[in-house]
């Protein structure tokens, strides 16, 4: 695992196509930002997981 400290509107790039920026909102709070091909899924951990104990319970 790669892990970067990234200051608001700093960004990395995982491979040529996909754009992984630090943002921050109004209320200060920091987000990541996230561009990538339509055809690429992108899913929040929390989901991943939820849909991979699904898998394994049945």
């Amino acid at each position: 695992m790669l892990v970067l400290g990234r200051k608001p509107g700093e960004y990395v790039m995982i491979g040529k196509d996909i754009m992984v920026k630090v943002v921050k909102d109004g209320d200060g709070h920091l987000r990541l930002g996230i561009d990538a091909p339509k055809s690429t899924s992108i899913i929040r951990g929390e989901i991943f997981e939820s849909q991979q104990n699904s898998v394994s319970e049945k």
